[in-house]
């Protein structure tokens, strides 16, 4: 019963996280729907997007550039936030092609997030 229960509180703590984060759950819930999630080497982000990740990428690899890190959080939040209601309502019109386009952005602004984090780490 010891072991039942250890297994299946390991279960549902992975689950949990699972549906926690906005990214995870949607590629869970693509998953779920039989859809492949975007691979980073897929090309349909536009130009325009792609720029706006690079200048993010470019402030960010400055040194010294506290001032920009509170900046560039701020904008990655914000973004996170958009994209998040963007994907909700892609999935709520059943748009899992859609869906599927704005959690390919979600993992670039989640790649953004980290590098913030570890750069706000004192070394």
């Amino acid at each position: 019963e010891r072991l039942y229960s250890e297994q299946h509180s390991a279960l549902v703590n992975k689950a949990f996280q699972t549906l926690l984060h906005p990214l995870s759950r949607g590629l869970y819930l693509l998953e779920l729907n039989g859809i492949e999630p975007a691979q980073e080497t897929d090309s349909d982000a536009d130009s325009e997007f792609l720029t706006e990740i690079m200048e993010i990428n470019e402030k960010l690899a400055e040194p010294n550039n506290e001032g920009n890190l509170e900046e560039m959080e701020t904008l990655i939040k914000a973004k996170q936030e958009q994209l998040t209601k963007e994907v909700t309502a892609a999935f709520e019109r059943d748009d899992l092609q859609e869906a599927k386009k704005l959690l390919a952005k979600m993992k670039y602004f989640a790649n953004l997030e980290d590098k913030l984090k570890n750069k706000k780490i004192p070394s």
